[in-house]
């Protein structure tokens, strides 16, 4: 099998253009995009605009939406911040650590008839620069800034892209259904961000 050169973007906005080139076909490479991905070098000057951090939660900032095909957002971790445990609602997701570093812990599904603790398949540390992959086959996972001294930022893409998912509880394996939410597009804040900043004031 020949080994396709990888196409290196040598900007944010490049790997999105290359991202809808891939994207327009109807059958995508994982690996193809996992290697993309992580062939940018993360440079905060690009980024930086659509980074928007919240004191309280993570929060989850859209870049592109890639034609309907997949959503590209900017996650922004505070110190110590972390998602619950979660499903990808049979999408594929690509995790890229642009700050910092993230703790991915990997689940197996709960059994539906068991009420018991979730079963921990994995865990590790993404360094800067990083990507990894998940979908609904692998299993859930967590994702959590191990920091209490540094913020973490991470770019998603998430193909097809999806409004609602699961959450489960770590001590039952129970799901909960869950809307997902922006905190901002294109670097400006959403309505959503602004009521839930007032109520926290």
């Amino acid at each position: 099998m020949d080994q396709t050169e990888v196409i290196k973007p040598n900007t944010l906005e490049e790997l999105i253009q290359i991202l809808h080139e891939i994207f327009a076909s109807d059958k995508v490479n994982i690996e193809e995009v996992q290697n993309i991905v992580e062939s940018y070098e993360s440079n905060p000057r690009e980024w930086m605009k659509f980074a928007k951090f919240d004191q309280y939660r993570y929060t989850r900032n859209l870049v592109d939406e890639g034609n309907g095909k997949f959503n590209l957002m900017i996650l922004c971790w505070g110190e110590g911040h972390g998602s619950s445990i979660h499903d990808h609602a049979n999408s594929h997701c690509f995790l890229k650590i642009l700050q910092g570093n993230l703790k991915e812990t990997l689940y197996e599904w709960p059994q539906k008839k068991n009420n018991c603790e979730m079963v921990k398949k994995a865990e590790g540390v993404l360094k800067l620069n990083q990507c990894a992959y998940i979908n609904d086959s692998i299993g859930l996972h967590r994702v959590e800034n191990p920091s209490h001294t540094e913020p973490a930022v991470s770019l998603h893409l998430y193909s097809p892209p999806f409004s609602e998912c699961h959450t489960f509880d770590q001590r039952t394996g129970h799901p909960n259904s869950v809307k997902m939410t922006f905190w901002s597009k294109y670097g400006d804040r959403t309505p959503f961000a602004i009521a839930q900043s007032q109520e926290n004031n």
